[in-house]
C-alpha cells in the first residue's frame, strides 16, 4: 500500500489575491510550488510603478511572504522562472534579483519577450523545499 502525500493549498492576504483560476501556492510533500507573481499594489491589485526594477523588487517581496506562509523561504528555493515582457530588462532584473537570492542561487531558466498579464514587465514563480534543508556547494 501506498502512503498519502498531502496537498495543501497555500493562500495568503500578504500577496495579491489570484486573478484567475489558480491558487497562490501549493505545498506537496515537501516541496512548495508558487504560482508566478507579479509586482502588483496589495491594496489596488495594479502593477507598482517605477517598471522592471520596482515590479521586480515587489514581485520578490510578494514571493518571500508566500514561501513564509507555506513554512519555507527564499533559501529554500531549488528553481525559479522568470519571466520578462522585454528582455532589455535582463540586467535590471538581475539587480533586484541578487538582492533576494544573495547566498546559494537556485537553478532558473528566464525567458523574454512574453506577454504577461496587466502589461507586467516581470512575473516569477519559485519551487522551493520545506522543513530541515542542509545546503552542499560543490
Amino acid at each position: 500500500m501506498m502512503s498519502s502525500i498531502v496537498r495543501k493549498v497555500i493562500s495568503t492576504k500578504k500577496c495579491p489575491k489570484a486573478l484567475a483560476p489558480y491558487n497562490q501556492a501549493i505545498v506537496a510533500d515537501r516541496t512548495v510550488y508558487c504560482s508566478g507573481v507579479l509586482g502588483m499594489e496589495l491594496d489596488t491589485l495594479k502593477l507598482v510603478p517605477g517598471g522592471a526594477a520596482a515590479q521586480t523588487a515587489k514581485a520578490l517581496e510578494h514571493l518571500t511572504n508566500l514561501l513564509s506562509e507555506a513554512g519555507s523561504g527564499i533559501d529554500k528555493v531549488v528553481k525559479t522562472t522568470v519571466l520578462l515582457g522585454d528582455m532589455n530588462d535582463y540586467a535590471t532584473v538581475n539587480e533586484e534579483y541578487k538582492k533576494v537570492f544573495n547566498s546559494s542561487f537556485p537553478a532558473r531558466t528566464c525567458y523574454g519577450g512574453v506577454k504577461l498579464p496587466l502589461g507586467a514587465a516581470v512575473e516569477i514563480e519559485a519551487i522551493a523545499l520545506t522543513g530541515s534543508v542542509v545546503h552542499i556547494s560543490e
